[in-house]
């Protein structure tokens, strides 16, 4: 199929189109959602770094920042909100929070895991179901999703962990 739109969402980007229009994303920690209207192909796709903006960076009336989940969610759903559909009309899909270096005595959950938790939990509470997902793991992943279709395809590269060696060695 040629699609007469074609983008590659870096870190932090928020994309909504129509039936003629391809997106595409890297991950690794990171998640993608994306949100597919199946009747009026439409839909759109979030590249998330972080679940939220640190406390200690509010916002002071900037614009909407698509590296934290809550504002790229927040994007989407004025997005959802113009187009006059509803939440429960989107087959949703998310992708990614691997977790690329390894660590043992890690206190706190990777960057990965807290964004899939988040993504999750957010989901629910605004009345989106998730058809499928591919998540966590040790690796990346290239996402491609179709917005004729629905479709999302993904490319997983695993990849060996990176554990720092208990005597401070390299």
């Amino acid at each position: 199929m040629n699609f007469q739109i074609d983008i590659f969402l870096q870190p932090g980007d928020v994309y909504m189109g129509d039936k003629d229009t391809r997106i595409r994303t890297l991950l690794g920690s990171c998640v993608a959602i994306t949100w597919w209207h199946p009747h009026r192909q439409i839909g759109a796709m979030c590249h998330y770094l972080l679940p939220q903006r640190p406390r200690s960076k509010p916002r002071k009336g900037e614009p909407l920042d698509g590296r934290y989940a809550e504002e790229a969610f927040a994007m989407v759903m004025l997005y959802i909100q113009q187009a006059g559909t509803l939440p429960a009309e989107y087959q949703v899909k998310m992708f990614g929070g691997g977790n690329l270096l390894a660590a043992a005595d890690r206190p706190l959950p990777a960057v990965g895991e807290r964004n899939i938790e988040f993504g999750k939990q957010w989901l629910a509470e605004h009345g989106f179901r998730l058809s499928r997902e591919h998540l966590a793991g040790q690796g990346h992943r290239h996402i491609v999703f179709d917005l004729a279709n629905g479709d999302v395809w993904v490319r997983f590269q695993p990849q060996a962990l990176l554990v720092a060696p208990a005597n401070g060695r390299k």
